[in-house]
């Protein structure tokens, strides 16, 4: 793959061979940013996980420190005074069937979709669109709740959901360049103590076997979870 100067040039400063303590490591992430915007900053973490066993395909979501510096919009799929206080909590759009119907001809102006519980026999209809997006609503991620109010404070304040790939990567933003560090750091700390609250039993040796982080367009970083782990 060919590579542009800007990367190649930032490239050189990572060491390919060495896996940095967290703090060096993020704080290269950032100084190794090639984009002329604000980057995101992602993570990845490689698991000893084998998502085809139900008990090992873990999910889940958690509101990070910082928040993500994105914004999100929030749809709320429900009925009748659960509509007001999905509104009132800062939705950005709210309806119920009408909703299932722009959906289904073709409406993705979204990011998130909150359903409440009696909604979900319709929206599941939609499985095959929403699915392969990652849209669907799910009771593990607090997107299927009768709280929709909390629900879509915690997605506008940085809520974040985790779930594997075909291979036990689990990938997410943490952040932007200009967080800097220390809040990067934060977030990224939030998200490993959350991955490891959910360490399937059956999982022999390591667990995380390894970490990356990298911004936008930019080369990746290895980091030492142990170094993630002591903060």
């Amino acid at each position: 793959m060919k590579r542009g100067k800007k990367y190649v040039e930032a490239a050189k400063l990572v060491d390919r061979t060495k896996v940095y303590p967290v703090t060096e490591g993020l704080e290269l992430a950032c100084k190794t940013s090639t984009a002329k915007f604000d980057a995101s900053v992602d993570v990845a973490f490689r698991l000893n996980i084998d998502p085809r066993k139900a008990e090992q395909n873990i999910r889940g979501a958690i509101v990070l420190p910082n928040g993500t510096g994105k914004t999100r919009k929030v749809l709320v799929v429900c009925r009748g005074a659960k509509q007001a206080e999905a509104k009132e909590a800062g939705a950005d759009f709210v309806g119920d069937s009408d909703m299932i119907v722009k959906i289904n001809q073709g409406w993705f102006d979204f990011d998130v979709i909150v359903a409440t519980p009696d909604m979900m026999g319709e929206l599941g209809r939609l499985g095959r669109v929403l699915g392969p997006k990652g849209l669907m609503p799910n009771p593990k991620t607090g997107t299927v709740t009768m709280n929709v109010a909390q629900a879509v404070k915690e997605i506008k304040a940085g809520k974040v959901e985790y779930r594997p790939d075909k291979i036990g990567n689990i990938q997410m933003t943490i952040g932007k360049v200009s967080f800097g560090a220390q809040k990067l750091q934060e977030n990224l700390k939030a998200v490993y103590d959350a991955l490891m609250k959910v360490r399937p039993s059956t999982v022999k040796g390591a667990y995380m076997k390894n970490v990356s982080v990298a911004s936008t367009m930019g080369p990746g970083v290895k980091i030492d979870s142990d170094s993630i782990a002591k903060l």
